[in-house]
């Protein structure tokens, strides 16, 4: 029995499986109904009305609803969609055993304590027939797959077979009057079910009560068990039913038992603690599984899938009865794999399937794996039995001359105990015993030699002369030859191990982790995973695809992973191709997956700088997502993310990260914020690019930094305008500025008589020698005349030598690819413009037009949003993804500009004055002084 998710919660009396989604409803004693999905391992809700134990539960196969019956005498319709109650359905006057919904009708089973069964419509609400002739509780009742029965189970030692035709016919295809009569007089229906149900067969055999019987899914027969402890198997036909068989074993009541839906095989449980599997044909016991503490309640199959549930005391297990991975060898275009015990060959490149060779053996012991020797023609096919030390290994020779595969024979082979067998060599192979030691045989089949190796319990193959050797943390490489371990890797009981077509890498798949290595075992990245790792196989390219059990992902080498596809179902992947997943399903069926590999192509590409393939991607490739964005930005693309991106705010902050003062402005146009404006005019002040500060402080209203900008620049005649809007602002302190900073000492004088201040205007024209101002200031002093200071001296601003028209020339320095091979081919060039914006294309000899400033005489809230005008012109914006007319020149490469073409190399940032005080001083108050407490705590 292969676990695959278990619950702890109280005692579980009622289970079933959602017919496609990954979900399994438990009721429990304590009145719960748990939903869960095994897949995620996660409780996905609880439903709670029901008061007392919940015996009865059932999904429908295709509405969002799910019925449970419990010891309340209530049945109740729940919608899990709308996660609550929909209606409840009253009527039975006990404890309700089971609840069911018919595959095809409206209609849902229930078997309950009152000596009775009914069929309810849930859609009108209403009961529509009762069965009555059990004598004692009715433990069970199941509808028939495709037939209009019903079967019963009562603690009266019957197994009852109901015929209800006459309720189809009544109830879904009336004929004239049918269903109006019904409606009419539903007592009457009620009172004598014998007009819609009859006992169509009465199975006596039991000697105690029965506790559960169900149909075959498409065999004409029936199973039961019961408190007797014995199974028995039923068969029946039209006019009779009959016991074929009884099987024993369990030493306690049996409360569940049901057939395999795909297999001859009866499952049953007990309250003796464990779960047994019965040959149905044979009528023998094949396995035992036991709990120490648990009693068994209920057993559930999904309809679909190869999945069990079974309810104990103190939770549910979800479980298989054996391994579904099929067992599969990949040499070059060829594939081996086995089904049906036959070993068949697959060509991957004529996609012709046959079958090449009969295994030897019955089937009851499934192929755990093959290894195939081309050199030899021979195959290694290990079976692994539930007892490990009790596995074989046969030594098969694969004829060289294959039939159509119409008359193959039972091959010979030469068959041995071990727990696993690999070939190690052209004749040798290596086998680890039921000792867990590795001995090395011949083609004969004959022991050579011992080998002395580490403890281990699990032998892979590691190439000529190598093994991999697994114990319960480690996969250690071991040389066979030597008889010494050469390296070792972490990890935690490893079940797989793909080798890349060179040798050169190693995937190795545990139960939820995937690590990758080099061929010295040397971790190359870790990745863990939620659901279970299932398969995987190495690309062309050198990227591992791998599949868990919802997802084909890719792994490269550098620890950049993602999803490439979902999946229904798991796959095991055999071999990549291209855009092309070869695969095997469960049922062992070959399958062809394609993929859209573009996304790790494109990752690779960029680490491997194979920056012209990157570029071909970036123009043909419909390369879109946040994930692509985050992970260009994250690896220091950002000009490349830039191509992608349609959002202005993304592209925005895309272009200041590269520098892009071009794209950031035609964003920040589009975004009108102001945050965005100020981090743009810090970006364009680092790069001198002062016309596109000049707009950005204007956006802002950032009048004292526009102030300062004009006085470093010596564009005194925009700092005269800025001088009147600080009077039409009323900002007298603004307005003051700029008359010192533009030497207007009339100007200074009437601002301080406006604002009152006679006393400093006085002081002030006596210091620049105007007397009539001064003696005009004199009366209004009131005889309190200011002190002129004998020393005072002509304050004046200097004159700017040459006003800056043009932004701050820029060093060309050497470019990336991309910036050279998309804008620089664009612009006829392979280098970056020397500057950002072009100044003549801006009004004003360079300048922001005046309207910006809000002159004329307006508020600079007032202007007109039509008339504010860019200082740069609007060619050279951001790509767009639609761009076809970048062409690639024939000669680029990703490699850095030489010296002799004149690009200067642009400077590190250096090391500040703080950080060499604290490297040059071991005192720690110098350290203090540059802000670097913890290496001053230290020194201290």
């Amino acid at each position: 029995m292969l676990t695959k998710f278990e619950t702890k919660s109280a005692r579980v009396k009622g289970l079933s499986f959602h017919p496609k989604r990954p979900w399994v409803l438990s009721s429990l004693h304590n009145g719960v109904i748990q939903l869960w999905d095994y897949r995620m391992c996660t409780l996905l809700d609880r439903f709670d009305e029901h008061d007392g134990p919940v015996r009865g539960i059932c999904f429908h196969t295709q509405q969002p609803i799910f019925v449970s019956g419990g010891d309340d005498y209530k049945i109740k319709v729940w919608n899990y969609k709308q996660r609550r109650c929909i209606f409840t359905l009253l009527g039975h006057l006990d404890y309700i055993r089971t609840t069911v919904f018919h595959h095809e009708y409206p209609w849902i089973l229930s078997a309950s304590d009152d000596q009775t069964i009914r069929i309810w419509n849930w859609q009108s609400r209403t009961c529509i027939c009762v069965l009555t002739g059990h004598n004692h509780y009715v433990m069970c009742a199941q509808f028939h797959p495709t037939d209009d029965i019903v079967v019963s189970a009562s603690l009266d030692q019957t197994v009852r077979v109901w015929d209800i035709s006459g309720l189809r016919k009544k109830n879904v295809a009336p004929g004239p009057g049918g269903l109006d009569e019904h409606l009419k007089n539903p007592s009457a229906t009620d009172l004598f079910g014998q007009a819609d149900a009859v006992v169509k067969h009465v199975l006596e055999g039991h000697d105690r009560g029965v506790n559960w019987a169900c149909f075959h899914p498409t065999l004409p027969l029936i199973v039961s068990g019961a408190d007797d402890r014995q199974i028995k198997l039923w068969r029946m036909n039209e006019a009779k039913a009959w016991e074929v068989d009884t099987c024993r074993g369990h030493y306690n009541n049996v409360s569940c038992v049901l057939f395999h839906p795909r297999q001859e095989l009866i499952l049953s449980n007990s309250e003796d603690k464990s779960i047994r599997v019965w040959d149905m044909t044979k009528r023998t016991c094949l396995h035992t599984f036991r709990r120490e503490h648990e009693r068994f309640w209920v057993l559930a199959a999904h309809p679909t899938l190869n999945l069990f549930a079974a309810g104990h005391d103190s939770g549910m297990v979800i479980f298989k009865l054996e391994r579904e991975r099929p067992a599969y060898a990949v040499h070059a275009n060829m594939l081996l794999y086995v089904k049906d015990r036959f070993l068949r060959k697959l060509d991957f490149t004529t996609s012709k399937d046959m079958a090449i060779m009969q295994l030897r053996g019955g089937g009851k012991t499934p192929v755990y794996s093959i290894g195939y020797n081309m050199a030899e023609s021979t195959l290694l096919v290990c079976c692994r039995n539930s007892n490990v030390e009790n596995s074989t290994y046969d030594l098969y020779s694969i004829p060289r001359e294959h039939t159509d595969g119409h008359s193959v024979e039972i091959a010979e082979s030469k068959r041995s105990t071990g727990v696993t067998a690999i070939w190690v060599a052209r004749n040798r192979f290596a086998v680890l015993d039921r000792s867990h030691s590795v001995v090395i045989k011949n083609l004969k089949n004959e022991l050579t030699k011992k080998v002395d190796q580490p403890s281990c319990d699990e032998i892979f193959y590691a190439g000529t002369g190598m093994l991999l050797l697994r114990d319960p943390d480690n996969v250690t490489l071991f040389d066979v030859q030597q008889k010494r371990t050469l390296a070792q890797v972490k990890i935690s009981k490893c079940r797989y191990v793909v080798w890349s077509s060179d040798m050169s890498n190693v995937a190795l798949l545990a139960k939820h982790t995937v690590i990758i290595c080099n061929r010295k075992m040397e971790t190359l990245c870790s990745i863990h995973e939620n659901t279970r790792v299932k398969s995987g196989a190495w690309d062309e390219s050198g990227v591992f695809i791998y599949t868990t059990s919802n997802h084909i992902k890719y792994a490269i080498c550098n620890g950049d992973h993602g999803i490439i596809r979902t999946l229904d179902l798991p796959i095991y992947i055999t071999k990549v191709k291209g855009n092309q997943v070869f695969c095997l399903d469960r049922e062992c069926r070959p399958l062809v997956l394609s993929i859209d590999p573009t996304e790790y192509r494109f990752k690779l590409a960029l680490i491997n700088r194979k920056y012209d393939e990157v570029l071909h991607m970036v123009r043909n490739a419909r390369l879109v997502g946040q994930s692509i964005i985050a992970y260009l930005q994250q690896k220091g693309y950002p000009e490349v993310a830039l191509h992608f991106v349609k959002d202005d705010k993304t592209r925005f902050a895309l272009a200041l990260e590269c520098g892009n003062i071009e794209v950031a402005l035609e964003s920040a146009r589009a975004l009108e914020d102001k945050t965005c404006w100020e981090r743009l005019g810090q970006a364009a002040l680092m790069q001198g690019n002062h016309q596109v500060v000049e707009m950005c402080y204007q956006r802002t209203k950032n009048f004292d930094k526009l102030t300062f900008l004009y006085l470093i620049t010596g564009n005194l005649d925009k700092l005269r305008k800025m001088t009147k809007i600080a009077e039409i602002r009323k900002d007298l302190s603004g307005q003051y500025q700029g008359a010192l900073l533009l030497g207007d000492v009339a100007e200074r004088i009437k601002i301080l008589k406006n604002c009152g201040q006679n006393s400093l205007a006085y002081l002030t024209a006596a210091t620049h020698g105007m007397d009539e101002e001064m003696n005009a200031l004199q009366s209004g002093c009131d005889g309190n005349l200011p002190q002129i200071p004998q020393n005072a001296r002509l304050l004046k601003p200097p004159i700017p030598i040459a006003q800056a028209e043009a932004n701050w020339p820029l060093l060309t320095v050497s470019k990336g690819f991309f910036e050279g091979a998309i804008m620089g081919v664009g612009k006829g060039s392979t280098a970056l413009a020397s500057t950002a914006l072009a100044a003549e294309d801006a009004g004003g000899e360079g300048w922001g037009e005046d309207a910006e400033l809000g002159m004329d005489d307006r508020m600079p809230g007032d202007e007109d949003p039509e008339e504010v005008t860019a200082a740069a012109p609007e060619e050279g914006g951001g790509w767009d993804v639609g761009d076809e007319d970048v062409e690639l020149p024939p000669d680029l490469s990703g490699g850095s500009t030489s010296v002799e073409e004149g690009y200067f190399v642009a400077p590190t940032t250096g090391v500040s004055q703080s950080k060499v005080w604290a490297t040059n001083s071991q005192l720690p108050i110098d350290h203090i002084m540059a802000g670097s407490f913890e290496t001053a705590f230290r020194l201290l």
